[in-house]
């Protein structure tokens, strides 16, 4: 079935305001883990996003998978692409700022 609305977004925790703002989360359950090793879980877990929506549409194609399942997995590894492609656009583009800066 398709899940609520609410359900896709990440969760924000909010609370008065005078308290102190804790959202929840991938970069909650990383606490104490460097930068490197957090790239690398998002990088493996890209990588396994998307080897799994070709699993899928083989499937679909051999008939064992329904088109909504194969629709779901494809548009997962969609928007994993995009957001692989968008952290490289920001990262070179910090590169990039940061070689332009006199020293």
């Amino acid at each position: 079935m398709i899940p609520s609305i609410g359900a896709t977004f990440p969760s924000i925790g909010t609370s008065a305001v005078g308290s102190a703002f804790s959202p929840a989360g991938p970069a909650q359950a990383a606490a104490g883990a460097d930068f490197s090793a957090v790239l690398s879980q998002i990088a493996s877990d890209a990588v396994a996003t998307v080897k799994s929506a070709e699993a899928t549409s083989i499937k679909g194609i051999n008939g064992e998978a329904t088109t909504q399942s194969v629709v779901e997995s494809v548009m997962a590894a969609e928007r994993t692409l995009q957001t692989a492609v968008s952290i490289r656009d920001k990262a070179v583009s910090a590169y990039l700022e940061l070689s332009r800066m006199a020293i």
